[in-house]
């Protein structure tokens, strides 16, 4: 097989976590395995080490969400330029300075242009900016996400909720689903004695999880209201929150308002190769209550353990649990959300069987095998554009 060059570019990679960052670098090693070598462009948060294969722009610090970086518009037009040499097409990772150079620099050589469109903005501005009226943030993020959606050749959705939305925006471009695969090497492995021993969890202590960031929008809030209605009937469940985020001051703070912060642990970022995958092996359950989640990738990581999630079924969600292979669907409502989540912690049977359902349901989101849908779509867009045609949806 040829190989194949691609430049992607990005507002956003690691040591920033979060989805797109952990979607990109998923992506970029299994499309290794594919015959792809990517390129990508990305911000400089502090002192990274140099990696072979990414550059790091400088930039500075966003207002009100200091954990993410805004890149050097010219830095970033400079490295996309030239990064893009040699290579056949160009990924788009996130709608900011990156896109814009990406568009401009595959414009110029002219690449074909394929863009990720990873997440809700229609449904998060208003957290970020709340000083200004939610109706017309939503439509400058419905007009912004059209624009930009319908200046490339291929958009790729994570899930088929996504693909909906954008349609209803009015994006008329060639839309793929293709979700996020996980590394289930990488899961599976960890130590649940060790961790409840080191936070002084007794073995028998039913616990509730959720990972991800701690935004206002992946709905926490819910989560606290689903404790008020289950420690009724389960005194000393405990809900682990894991993860960093601009929201954790006030959920904590509301937490000890509601009296219920005696059940609830933050325990903030933990090292993925090992301190959550214990903190995965701890939990009794995995829990999720964002309506706005464009895919839900935590939620495969869950059950790529074996934990049995109970989460909302909304956006990209959806197509994760709808199967209820390993998931149960909990209602929009506190107290039926509880209901559900305690049939599954009080029913050891119930929970294994999940768990089995979890293992083998998350071998169909294997990182290698979405990885070669990507790359098949990468091919097809450069063959393509050597006939000057749009290659069919995959």
């Amino acid at each position: 097989m040829k190989p194949l060059r691609v430049l992607m570019v990005s507002d956003v990679y690691f040591p920033r976590v979060n989805g797109v960052s952990t979607s990109i670098e998923t992506f970029r090693e299994s499309l290794a395995d594919n015959g792809v070598e990517v390129r990508l462009v990305a911000p400089r948060y502090a002192d990274e080490p140099d990696v072979p294969g990414i550059v790091r722009v400088p930039g500075r610090k966003v207002p009100r969400d200091p954990e993410d970086r805004i890149a050097g518009w010219r830095g970033m037009h400079r490295a996309a330029l030239a990064g893009a040499a040699d290579c056949a097409l160009v990924h788009i990772q996130t709608p900011f300075v990156a896109h814009y150079a990406g568009v401009a620099v595959a414009r110029q050589h002219g690449l074909p242009r394929v863009l990720t469109y990873h997440t809700l903005f229609e449904e998060y501005l208003h957290h970020y900016a709340p000083f200004l009226p939610g109706a017309m943030l939503r439509g400058l993020a419905r007009k912004l996400s059209r624009a930009q959606c319908n200046a490339v050749d291929a958009v790729v959705v994570p899930s088929s909720a996504m693909r909906e939305r954008l349609e209803g925006y009015g994006v008329h471009r060639p839309m793929h689903v293709l979700p996020t695969g996980i590394p289930l090497s990488a899961f599976g492995n960890g130590d649940r004695r060790r961790f409840r021993a080191a936070r002084g969890i007794p073995d028998a202590t039913p616990l509730a999880l959720f990972v991800g960031r701690v935004a206002h929008e992946k709905n926490i809030d819910f989560l606290l209201d689903v404790m008020i209605h289950a420690r009724q009937h389960m005194p000393e469940l405990i809900l682990m929150i894991a993860g960093e985020g601009p929201a954790m001051p006030a959920l904590q703070a509301r937490a000890f308002r509601l009296g219920i912060d005696a059940n609830i642990r933050f325990v903030g970022y933990l090292e993925r190769s090992e301190a959550l995958q214990d903190c995965y092996a701890a939990a009794d359950a995995f829990v999720f209550a964002s309506r706005t989640e464009t895919q839900g990738l935590v939620l495969l990581e869950a059950m790529a353990t074996g934990l049995p999630v109970v989460a909302l079924a909304e956006m990209g969600t959806r197509d994760i649990v709808a199967p209820e292979r390993g998931a149960r669907i909990a209602p929009d409502d506190s107290g039926g959300f509880a209901s559900v989540l305690l049939s599954v912690l009080a029913d050891l049977d119930v929970r294994q069987h999940m768990s089995a359902e979890a293992l083998v349901f998350s071998q169909a989101w294997r990182a290698e095998v979405l990885a070669g849908r990507l790359a098949a779509l990468y091919r097809a867009l450069a063959e393509a554009a050597e006939r000057g045609k749009a290659p069919a949806s995959l």
